[in-house]
């Protein structure tokens, strides 16, 4: 039970700091976890990138997920799910009555200025895991190849071809060292239960659209919806949205209550799929089964993935030729996560040349002085605000 709440407190922590969407909080989790608590290493983490990125669903979650996992069994990844994701649907659903006053000048300077905080915890992120991950010539040439091939083939299918193609060049032309024994490994055996959770997966993706036309109710289409957009969209976070609108609007919600949620959610830490929750409780008669259907349909088809992919993934790390393979997996990860870095973050974060210092400065701060990442969002936030008061945004 103990190591349940440490588990929830920490991502409890998480849910409440982690602005920037899901690349950046992929640069909170490493920070946690591979910088700080040494619950995972470099190559271990980026394993669990990798696996999230071939995978549906919120690929940030899915890590949490992951780690709540190999730390304490599924008890642990559920832990890690309710830690890291209930503060964003608590203060999405809050954050309704506010919005007219985010929609003024401090707001958008907020808003900005998390944005540019973001940038910086990516890049410190990208960095940290080149020195591991990408730390020879060959390694660096897969990143390099990855990151070019994801800045001109955008979206999932750069994600997936970079990934697939630094497993193949790594298993070509770099060694693998022996591997070691890895204490905090949980669910290393492909059990019945694993073979259920892949079943249940492409059950509940047949069975929820046949409930929702059959019995005509709110409640199993907006299952169906939540559960179709987590198990068929890919890249998670903003990828996710604009299904959702089109399934939800003008059906289901007015247009207008849909943008000021989707404005809300870009504010907010945590996982973007909680805007799912605010969806729910607009589109329900009853708001409260509308919040828990949001809340818990779109991320169960990643989760019942990710449990189930999980030991045979694992189990592939002891495998040299596999071990090669990922290797240069790991090091298609880092180009991955650096093109993200570019486009979408930087290209929309950096627009003017006091946003680039602040990015610069926030990113001195953390290799340099080492802050936490969430004394840097606060003081990130505080210092759009302050900048949009002197007009300077």
């Amino acid at each position: 039970m103990r190591a349940l709440f440490e588990i929830f407190s920490i991502f409890l922590k998480l849910g409440l700091t982690s602005f920037g969407g899901p690349v950046a909080h992929l640069g909170y989790f490493r920070t946690e976890f591979v910088g700080k608590r040494k619950w995972l290493d470099d190559a271990q983490y980026a394993d669990l990138v990798a696996l999230c990125q071939f995978l549906p669903g919120p690929a940030s979650s899915q890590v949490g997920f992951a780690i709540g996992i190999q730390r304490g069994g599924i008890m642990g990844g559920i832990a890690a799910f309710l830690g890291f994701t209930l503060p964003s649907i608590l203060l999405l659903l809050g954050f309704a009555a506010i919005i007219p006053v985010l929609q003024g000048d401090m707001g958008q300077g907020l808003i900005r200025g998390l944005k540019l905080i973001a940038v910086a915890i990516v890049a410190h992120a990208v960095l940290g895991m080149a020195q591991s991950l990408a730390n020879t010539t060959r390694k660096a040439a897969i990143a390099v190849g990855a990151l070019i091939l994801c800045v001109l083939l955008t979206g999932f299918v750069g994600q997936i071809f970079a990934i697939i193609l630094g497993a193949i060049i790594g298993y070509l032309i770099l060694k693998a060292p022996v591997p070691t024994t890895e204490s905090n490994k949980v669910e290393t055996r492909f059990a019945s239960r694993h073979a259920i959770a892949i079943a249940s997966f492409f059950i509940l993706l047949i069975a929820l659209p046949l409930l929702a036309a059959s019995t005509n109710q709110t409640s199993f289409a907006l299952a169906d919806i939540f559960y179709r957009a987590g198990a068929l969209v890919f890249g998670g976070g903003h990828v996710v949205l604009p299904l959702l609108q089109a399934e939800m609007v003008p059906n289901l919600m007015d247009q207008n209550l849909f943008l000021a949620g989707y404005g809300a959610t870009q504010a907010l830490p945590g996982p973007i799929f909680s805007f799912a929750s605010y969806l729910g409780a607009m589109a329900s008669d009853t708001p409260l089964l509308g919040v828990l259907i949001g809340a818990t349909a779109i991320f169960v088809p990643g989760f019942l993935l990710t449990y189930g992919t999980l030991p045979i993934w694992q189990g592939l790390r002891t495998n040299q030729i596999a071990r090669k393979a990922l290797l240069g997996t790991n090091a298609a990860v880092v180009g991955l996560l650096a093109a993200a870095l570019i486009n979408p973050i930087a290209t929309q974060a950096l627009t003017q040349p006091i946003d680039w210092a602040i990015a610069v400065i926030g990113f001195a701060i953390l290799w340099q002085l080492k802050w936490p990442a969430w004394m840097l969002v606060l003081a990130g936030g505080a210092t759009g605000v302050l900048l949009a008061l002197i007009g300077l945004y």
